[in-house]
């Protein structure tokens, strides 16, 4: 998508009509051309006849309606503008620019991602980001799907696969610098990306295939292994069902929620303290619990579990595995994590069970109980690995230009497994050596989930969540910012409590560093830790 770049007599001509005549305002002279070309005959003239503006309107400053039950609150004003674009003859993707006005905007441009399969714009994060004053952005993937968890719009359209799994951000992150460019005069000085989960996964695609787009990202929970965690799903489904049938769960709810109280009781002292958190699940070895020590010693009950029930926590626990080679296909999920176990074991399909029905195997008619964890995930990856799975170490070219990148994950979460992070984390440090900390830091946060929420302190600028007085110690932007234009690397990042919790502060260290409690203090008090 190519853009007319406004000239220094076009630039000065709308300056004269938007300040009448005087250009000597400083920042309300920008912010006049931007209110004066906040219009799509402004902004669209010299576009492709492909392309297309579909609005631009001044928002004021205030409260922004969403829908029946959302709004956005505190944005600053600010012009919305809403366009199309294609990376294909296949493809179109929709997007969003919002552009503070004046000294509202500090210059530079934040890109966010996405959720699951959904084409839902991250409204939240973009107002997070545009809160610190950054023009932000947000895209539908490239499809338009109503439901948020179809996968039909896929069925016969791999370039539509593609742009979900892999180029949309890029393709709406050009023509949108340019727009910005075109609305204010002023090129964005600095461009970040911030997502988590899908988002997270457009993350690593962004550092590996189009390194050049960014100063540094933020990617939480990064789905970026797809296919092997499309696996996990299927595996969760298949080991807590009687073989062939879609019915009833073996392991229910009410007793992975007791696996986890029974595992927090066993190892949350394990790091000096006991607040209801273990700062590191990986500690909680079965020589401090054993699953097997709540068999059941007579009849079922709700403090114990089955034979048949241990026989899935321990599959769930062992992760999926090729039995030909012995391969680990994506790791087991670690003790703590089994209350979130039911939100993705599925009801009567496994979870994405199109991913392999109509992506995969192209086969509305395909049977889960027949997959073959050996032949099967080749077949799958053949397909879709080039379109979806971004596992490559290789970041070269988005390091040597001085990006940066800051990786958080959850210790707790359920969906997306916090190991596959440590394991790409060591991936690229495997090939970059000691240089990976010039460029990537990864953050593992004590009793969080997917992305947000959880026990403890679990709220550091992720989910797009402002950290109260936010800076570079306790959010995740302003740190990015910072390492970015002042080379200031995240040694930690100070987490707090949910708003709606008990007052608690925590560092989060990057890895491998941990929080070490000194003993004496407040344990709900960050100043009481140190990261070795």
């Amino acid at each position: 998508m190519q853009f007319f770049k406004p000239t220094a007599i076009t630039l000065a001509t709308g300056l004269l009509v938007a300040c009448g005549g005087d250009s000597s305002d400083g920042p309300p002279a920008v912010r006049n051309l931007a209110e004066h070309n906040c219009n799509v005959a402004a902004l669209q003239a010299g576009l492709p006849a492909s392309d297309k503006l579909l609005s631009a309107t001044l928002v004021k400053a205030g409260s922004l309606p969403l829908g029946p039950n959302t709004t956005l609150q505190d944005l600053p004003e600010f012009c919305q503008v809403m366009g199309q674009t294609s990376a294909s003859a296949n493809s179109l993707i929709n997007f969003e620019i919002w552009t503070p006005l004046g000294q509202a905007w500090n210059g530079k441009l934040v890109v966010t991602g996405n959720g699951g399969y959904s084409p839902a714009l991250s409204y939240n994060d973009m107002a997070y980001a545009m809160r610190q004053g950054y023009a932000v952005v947000g895209g539908d993937t490239g499809h338009q799907s109503s439901n948020p968890n179809a996968m039909d719009w896929g069925v016969g359209n791999p370039e539509k696969i593609l742009d979900w799994g892999k180029r949309s951000i890029h393709a709406i992150t050009q023509p949108s610098k340019q727009l910005i460019e075109r609305l204010t005069s002023t090129a964005a000085s600095r461009s970040y990306y911030y997502g988590c989960s899908t988002g997270g996964h457009q993350a690593f695609a962004q550092m590996q295939h189009y390194p050049a787009d960014f100063d540094g990202v933020i990617a939480g929970a990064p789905g970026h292994n797809r296919t092997r965690l499309n696996v996990d799903f299927l595996h969760r489904f298949l080991a807590n069902r009687e073989p062939g049938s879609n019915g009833a769960v073996i392991l229910t709810p009410a007793k992975a929620r007791f696996i986890t109280q029974q595992v927090v009781a066993a190892c949350d002292g394990l790091d000096g303290v006991v607040d209801g958190v273990m700062e590191n699940p990986r500690m909680c070895t079965p020589a401090h619990f054993d699953i097997r020590s709540l068999q059941c010693e007579a009849e079922d009950n709700e403090a114990c579990l089955t034979t048949a029930q241990i026989e899935v926590v321990e599959a769930i626990y062992q992760g999926p595995v090729n039995p030909v080679t012995g391969e680990q296909l994506y790791p087991g999920h670690l003790p703590g994590s089994e209350a979130g176990w039911p939100s993705y074991w599925g009801s009567d399909s496994p979870v994405r069970a199109d991913y392999w029905r109509l992506w995969a195997f192209d086969d509305p008619q395909w049977d889960w109980w027949t997959f073959d964890y050996n032949r099967d995930v080749a077949r799958a990856e053949k397909v879709l690995g080039p379109l979806v799975d971004h596992t490559s170490a290789d970041l070269r070219s988005f390091a040597t230009r001085g990006a940066k990148a800051i990786v958080y994950h959850g210790w707790q979460d359920a969906v997306v497994n916090p190991v596959d992070s440590i394991h790409y984390y060591e991936q690229v440090q495997a090939l970059h050596g000691a240089q990976t900390g010039d460029f990537m830091r990864l953050f593992m946060v004590p009793g969080m989930g997917h992305c947000s929420g959880g026990t403890g302190a679990v709220v550091f600028g992720n989910g797009g969540q402002q950290a109260a007085n936010a800076h570079a110690g306790n959010d995740l932007l302003h740190a990015l910012d910072a390492w970015v234009e002042q080379g200031k690397a995240p040694e930690q990042i100070v987490a707090s409590a949910a708003s709606n919790a008990a007052p608690r502060s925590k560092p989060l260290c990057a890895y491998p560093a941990k929080a070490v409690y000194d003993g004496r203090g407040n344990s709900s008090d960050a100043a009481s830790y140190s990261c070795q």
